[in-house]
């Protein structure tokens, strides 16, 4: 099963027809039940990441929980399309990018299911290859940047924004880490779809990044974004058979046992 993991104003994904699947994890709730519905020669699940009433900010989103809930559906490919600021001049507010790459700069996050034992998971390409091809073949998308991604709630200062960019690093969010790498624990396939909103406060000389003018621009993007979403499902293969998105723990995962 595919699913989407949708980000601000990302609430709904299908029409009134999906059923709602209610589901608690180990690590408790996600962060709010899980919509099934069809997408073309697809089943996918869709769950809100922020919550149904968006009652999760970035730090406080129950991201464990909510990996754990759709593996435990049997997903195992996610789109995550998400709202990010540009760090580069070059992406300019409703710029649609795949990143490649991602850096974590979060500081209280619990970002791994093993608790004990000497696991250690393979995340040098923390992006499935195939799910990313399926949204850059689209036109319009810009393929690769690297992708940092920050604590929150706040957004960044000038200094620290010129800094992040200063290294590379071309998109900044506050979402896109743990989900990444809890995706990989699980042996999920994972990609970001990334719509620009702002130009960060480092590279725009106005008074800073807003999130009434994020979401402004996020709610004027929202329909086609969406629209893309559904065309990048309908590039996928029904059928699932990804061998390189694995975590290479040799950890056995609870949903595969017979």
């Amino acid at each position: 099963m595919l699913a989407v993991i949708g980000g601000s104003g990302f609430y709904t994904f299908f029409d009134a027809d999906a059923r709602s699947v209610k589901l608690d994890t180990p690590f408790g709730e996600p962060s709010a039940p899980v919509t099934v519905g069809t997408v073309g020669q697809h089943e996918v699940a869709f769950l809100p990441r922020h919550g149904a009433s968006h009652e999760y900010p970035a730090h406080k989103v129950p991201y464990r929980a909510n990996m754990w809930a759709l593996r435990s559906l049997g997903v195992r490919q996610v789109l995550a399309p998400c709202a990010v600021g540009s760090l580069t001049p070059q992406l300019q507010p409703g710029a649609i990018v795949v990143p490649d790459q991602l850096v974590d700069r979060t500081r209280r996050r619990v970002d791994t299911y093993f608790d004990s034992g000497a696991a250690h998971v393979s995340f040098a390409d923390p992006y499935c290859r195939t799910l990313r091809t399926a949204v850059t073949g689209l036109p319009g998308v810009v393929d690769g940047g690297t992708m940092v991604v920050i604590e929150g709630p706040r957004f960044s200062t000038r200094a620290e924004s010129q800094w992040l960019a200063a290294a590379g690093f071309s998109l900044i969010n506050m979402t896109g880490y743990p989900e990444a790498v809890l995706a990989r624990e699980l042996d999920i396939c994972y990609a970001t779809i990334a719509l620009v909103t702002d130009l960060d406060a480092g590279i725009h000389v106005g008074a800073g990044v807003k999130v009434i003018d994020v979401i402004g621009e996020f709610e004027k993007n929202i329909e086609p974004f969406k629209k893309l979403v559904a065309e990048a499902i309908g590039q996928i293969a029904a059928e699932y058979t990804c061998t390189e998105c694995l975590s290479h723990t040799g950890t056995p995962l609870p949903f595969d046992q017979p």
